[in-house]
């Protein structure tokens, strides 16, 4: 199962380190970055292994809300998806 993610932030940079600095959490919680993409300077999309998709919802509906506050995101979509 992977996780994909379109963040809409107001500053890369702002993002970038937050999202850096949040690695360790989002492991913790069943995520591995796969890819991380810039979309011009409104968004960033990133792809997530999941490890523990019981964990990984838990940190989107919690944790996952303070590192957006950090990072200057205004809204995210999660999408689960799997191969078909």
């Amino acid at each position: 199962m992977q996780l994909i993610t379109r963040y809409t932030i107001q500053d890369h940079g702002t993002f970038r380190a937050a999202f850096d600095a949040d690695a360790e959490d989002r492991g913790r919680n069943g995520l591995s970055l796969l890819q991380l993409w810039r979309e011009g300077e409104g968004h960033a999309w990133a792809l997530f292994q999941v490890n523990d998709a019981k964990a990984a919802r838990a940190y989107l509906e919690g944790a996952a809300k303070v590192f957006e506050s950090q990072a200057g995101v205004s809204a995210s979509q999660h999408h689960f998806v799997e191969t078909a």
